[in-house]
């Protein structure tokens, strides 16, 4: 007997129908001797349902509000699920995420998880029960309703698999598995039978959508198994695991991309100590992630410095980096967002060099300029031309020959 921890994103339970499919996964795994604990998104589409009503209300709808409104998705779901599962005779019993014990900081609408106090989920298991819990959304010390930001009900799902110190964390998602890029760019593309946690944790932080990063940072943290698997189809997934040998041998694992970038270049900033920090402890202090930074050599005493922000966060950052350029002494801010950023992944390049060149030949090779570059042990990142995403994606896929089995 194992204990599982499941999760159903938003197009898995989008309808009725598919709540009953999720019903009837849950009872087979339930019924083969495992204890269950399943984690639910909000049906598909009913977020962004909830945000336009706010914003139908309000110009301006505070944090706090945002996130008492958008926990109620989730709720509506895990109620559902477990009606289904009564009704096919498993018994099933819905907990929020205040009633599963999930204590997060007071970051409204990207709170993070400071604990989970997993009682009363294993005082239900112990009665024989599946528990459906709410993703998504946790509480503070002071009893404010939290979420967790996009994505959270990965987070919730790994989290409470491991304060549970489950066997598996399974994430059933509308694809079947991790592949080496997306699949509707490149038709070719190869299922990975298993990926590690510094892999998957660098795919998704750049773009690839199949994971959220914070919850592959927490199992790895966790040592928590990861299973992503397909909500529709009975199939193999794809493991994400504990490095071993077998991961050094391929130098590049995957390619993502993500438009969901904006590049910010101030001109004429002073260049002298402090100054920097000056302008980025700003942005740190309105939670914005600021991703690749580079800074041009000095001229007469002052440089420019570019760096690229999430284009769901500019509208919030522009104010806040124009007041700090003023107060350093900039002489102007320019915006630019119409680009994406294009990386390679893959635990081998810690052992084979040559990786980057290859990479930049690939692009050039289709006239691709690369306007800022960025690097880590794992990874190699370029930012380019938003209209050349789909070409550079093809032409990185075939440069390393992600189409063949390793």
């Amino acid at each position: 007997m194992s204990l599982i921890v499941q999760k159903y994103g938003g197009t898995s339970v989008g309808t009725v129908d598919r709540i009953k499919n999720v019903a009837k996964k849950v009872a087979a795994a339930k019924k083969a001797g495992n204890e269950i604990v399943v984690v639910v998104s909000a049906m598909s589409g009913e977020t962004d349902k909830l945000i336009a009503l706010a914003n139908a209300v309000s110009t301006n709808p505070k944090d706090r509000e945002m996130d008492m409104l958008l926990s109620t998705g989730e709720r509506v779901t895990i109620a559902l699920l477990a009606m289904a599962l009564n009704d096919m005779k498993v018994d099933a019993v819905s907990f929020t995420g205040r009633q599963s014990g999930i204590i997060t900081d007071t970051a409204h609408t990207r709170a993070r998880i400071k604990n989970i106090d997993a009682g009363r989920i294993q005082e239900a298991l112990k009665k024989g029960k599946v528990v459906v819990v709410a993703g998504f959304q946790g509480i503070t010390e002071g009893s404010d309703v939290t979420t967790l930001g996009r994505g959270g009900s990965d987070l919730t799902a790994v989290a409470v698999a491991a304060a549970l110190k489950a066997d598996f964390c399974d994430i059933y998602t509308d694809v079947d598995g991790v592949y080496t890029t997306d699949p509707n760019i490149v038709p070719n593309a190869r299922k990975l039978d298993k990926i590690s946690y510094d892999e998957m944790l660098e795919m998704a932080s750049l773009g690839a959508k199949v994971l959220q990063a914070r919850s592959v940072e927490f199992a790895k943290k966790f040592n928590v198994p990861v299973r992503v698997l397909s909500s529709f189809h009975d199939v193999p997934g794809t493991l994400v695991t504990k490095e071993d040998k077998s991961m050094e041998k391929v130098v590049v694992a995957g390619v993502a991309y993500d438009k969901n970038q904006a590049k910010i270049t101030l001109s004429g900033v002073p260049d002298k100590p402090g100054v920097a920090a000056k302008l980025f402890s700003k942005i740190a202090d309105s939670k914005i992630i600021v991703d690749m930074i580079i800074q041009n050599v000095s001229k007469d005493g002052a440089t420019d410095i570019s760096f690229t922000v999430p284009k769901t966060d500019l509208k919030k950052a522009l104010p806040l980096i124009k007041k700090a350029a003023k107060s350093i002494g900039c002489n102007d801010v320019v915006v630019h967002e119409g680009i994406s950023k294009v990386s390679i992944i893959g635990v081998g390049m810690r052992s084979h060099s040559g990786v980057a060149s290859r990479m930049f030949t690939a692009l050039s090779n289709e006239g691709i300029n690369i306007m800022m570059i960025s690097t880590s042990e794992i990874k190699v990142s370029c930012v380019i031309e938003q209209k050349y995403t789909e070409l550079a994606v093809r032409a990185l896929h075939d440069a390393f020959g992600l189409e063949k089995t390793a």
